[in-house]
């Protein structure tokens, strides 16, 4: 299959299919629950959800995750996810730049400063295995340049590209390479998941590269194994890929374990965050901001006020956690205890 297909295939999939991971409550969410506060000693009215996260103010602690580019269908996309963003003064992650390396002619599926020059902050994105394969210091830059973005993400994807048809598995010797590489990038750099997330063990390695922050994209969310294995023919490689979606951390273990070993970065946590009521846990279990994907590429595809009108919800929904905790800003959720027991609102 042409890349170029490879990218729609992609978005048709995850627009059309099951692609989730097979449970209710994959990504341990479900089985926390905050203190309800019935004396919070705040006024609803003096919650804020603004923060600052990589030197930019948010007016949520809210990116709209890492999903497409390369094709005029996922430009499109991504112009209205990111006016979207722009509108609601959000961040907004591209998805895998690489097409890019390969000529200009994808640029403008990447450019979304173009449609949304307002937007608060802008990552760039690039696979961390490509530098395996011939990518160095100033291709990556020129991604960089080229977008304008604030921030660059290289995500770890090894799960995928193990079940992937056509999927790049050279991943030995990235440490060093990353290493060498991140302090040359200009704009600070995360490492990203992408939906197994982030163990005990990687954050380890992670520790001793050079980056500002990782992103969890944990188990719960939408399983690229899952994707790639409704791409491929091959019986065998299918079935894999099957039995792979249930591969991985869970998004709430990522974040704790992230904030543990990596405690003066920042953690981003996506992987299954659906309402606010997540991202509130999120935060309390150490996440700077969290991310979410699947549910704005769905609302995406009908209009930008649609994707606005999901932003609002969770942000709504985040306010009255914050309230309910007697919080009046997101970084008092770190000091909010969260019991493992039951949640009623995660029962769907």
């Amino acid at each position: 299959m042409q890349e170029l297909d490879r990218k729609d295939s992609h978005l048709a999939l995850a627009l059309e299919e099951r692609v989730e991971f097979p449970s209710d409550d994959a990504s341990g969410f479900g089985a926390l629950r905050f203190d309800h506060d019935a004396l919070p000693e705040i006024d609803r009215s003096e919650v804020r959800t603004e923060i600052e996260l990589l030197g930019k103010r948010l007016a949520t602690p809210i990116i709209i995750g890492a999903m497409t580019g390369g094709t005029p269908r996922a430009g499109e996309v991504n112009r209205r996810l990111a006016q979207a963003a722009e509108r609601c003064g959000v961040g907004f992650a591209l998805g895998s730049q690489r097409k890019m390396l390969l000529g200009p002619s994808t640029r403008a599926s990447y450019a979304v400063r173009d449609a949304a020059p307002g937007l608060p902050l802008l990552f760039g994105n690039l696979g961390a295995v490509q530098l395996n394969y011939g990518v160095g210091t100033a291709q990556v830059r020129h991604l960089i340049e080229e977008v304008g973005c604030d921030a660059f993400n290289f995500h770890l994807n090894p799960l995928q590209e193990a079940i992937q048809p056509e999927g790049d598995t050279r991943f030995a010797g990235l440490v060093p390479k990353l290493r060498a590489i991140v302090p040359e990038m200009g704009v600070p750099v995360l490492l990203k998941e992408v939906g197994a997330g982030v163990s005990e063990t990687t954050a380890l390695k992670i520790r001793d590269i050079p980056v500002a922050g990782v992103e969890t994209s944990g188990v719960g969310g939408t399983s690229w194994s899952k994707i790639e294995s409704l791409r491929t023919a091959d019986p065998i490689q299918r079935s894999t890929g099957e039995l792979f979606a249930r591969w991985g951390v869970p998004t709430a273990d990522s974040v704790a374990i992230c904030r543990r070993i990596l405690p003066d970065r920042v953690v981003i946590a996506s992987g299954g965050i659906r309402n606010g009521i997540e991202v509130a846990k999120a935060l309390a279990l150490g996440a700077d901001a969290v991310a979410l994907a699947l549910p704005l590429l769905r609302a995406g595809e009908r209009s930008v006020d649609a994707v606005v009108d999901v932003l609002a919800r969770i942000t709504e929904e985040l306010r009255t956690a914050l309230f309910l905790t007697g919080c009046r800003a997101v970084g008092e959720l770190r000091h909010r205890r969260l019991v493992r027991v039951r949640d009623l609102t995660a029962i769907p």
